[in-house]
């Protein structure tokens, strides 16, 4: 929701990543050319989201909203579900409308590619929110550093660090065994930036308990039907588990999770569940009732929003590189401290 590509200098990230702006010594389009020259106008931004209608993209859209009002932008917002098809045609609607630059959040990296290319083409500056998409081929995860687009969200690794260490101080607190206790790890296995984070949670939460846990990798499609249904089979399988512990790239997977563990019969106390995002884990707190879903680690999609607006703001104004990737803070919440945190439950 990619922390080691931090490390990659901010021009090289621009040159590299962008994919827009040659920099070696070649000829340039003047397509590529037009991209480098600030704007003098009014600046025209395109923001497209996967999953619109979530929580977390929503408030993603309100911080972009509020910051393009701050920066006198004319932007719009473009709901893309789940479409991979569609992120491509309003790429090519957004770019026939004039949009001196495009944030997008990809539903699937497959198509980063086709969207690098029609920017470049273009004149178009593009950056990424949230999910990480090469410029040469579909898999981020095996693309060269220098071939990302420059992104901004959180870091994966931080995140599934602060998750993982959570689990493993509620682990420690119930005082399981761990011959009665499996983790289930949830999440879209394609999604880089999710793989990044149920890596780190894993590893935190081996340094943080103490003992070896076996561990179950639960593919979803990172909603709370897709991941109930999966963990539902999960639980079927693994009879005679006593504790669960439940983590994964965002808080559908989790509460997906919570809810299948709860619906199969197992106990609240039986279940330590650590979200990431907050936005559902708060209903949950809100109702007052015992559940599984112990804390969450609350990411604040208006922040995304605001800094990928800014960030794409002064790069089309004053000429400021792209960073490789720039990150917004997170907090650890629960019962006890998701309302004075800040958390928005809808």
């Amino acid at each position: 929701m990619h922390p080691s590509r931090l490390r990659s200098a901010a021009a090289a990230g621009l040159c590299a990543g962008l994919a827009l702006t040659a920099c070696s010594s070649g000829r340039e389009s003047e397509a590529s050319s037009a991209a480098d020259k600030p704007v003098t106008g009014k600046i025209s931004l395109t923001y497209l989201q996967k999953q619109g209608d979530q929580e977390y993209f929503i408030g993603e859209a309100e911080g972009a909203k509020a910051k393009a009002a701050e920066l006198g932008v004319d932007l719009k917002i473009v709901n893309l579900g789940n479409d991979a098809n569609k992120a491509v045609s309003e790429v090519q609607a957004a770019i026939a409308q004039k949009s001196n630059g495009l944030i997008i959040v990809v539903p699937d990296p497959a198509v980063g590619p086709q969207v690098v290319q029609a920017a470049k083409d273009a004149g178009v500056v593009l950056l990424t929110s949230d999910d990480q998409i090469c410029s040469t081929g579909p898999s981020p995860e095996r693309c060269a550093k220098g071939d990302l687009v420059p992104r901004i969200g959180f870091s994966g690794d931080q995140m599934g660090a602060e998750v993982g260490k959570r689990a493993a101080a509620e682990y420690r607190k119930a005082g399981w065994e761990p011959a009665d206790t499996r983790i289930i790890s949830a999440w879209k296995q394609d999604v880089t930036v999710c793989t990044d984070r149920v890596r780190a949670a894993g590893d935190a939460f081996l340094t943080g308990a103490g003992a070896r846990i076996r561990k179950i990798d639960v593919a979803t499609d990172n909603t709370p039907t897709g991941a109930q249904d999966r963990v539902a089979a999960t639980v079927t399988a693994n009879p005679g588990v006593k504790n669960w512990i439940v983590w994964g790239c965002n808080d559908e997977n989790v509460q997906g999770g919570v809810t299948a563990l709860e619906n199969s019969g197992v106990k609240p106390d039986s279940i330590i569940g650590v979200g990431l995002g907050a936005y559902l884990a708060c209903k949950n707190w809100s109702s007052g009732k015992p559940t599984g879903m112990k804390a969450a680690l609350f990411i604040n999609g208006e922040d995304v929003g605001a800094l990928a607006v800014q960030t794409m703001y002064d790069r089309l104004k004053n000429g400021k590189p792209f960073p490789a990737e720039a990150f917004a803070p997170t907090t650890m919440v629960d019962p006890s401290t998701w309302k004075s945190s800040g958390v928005t439950c809808g």
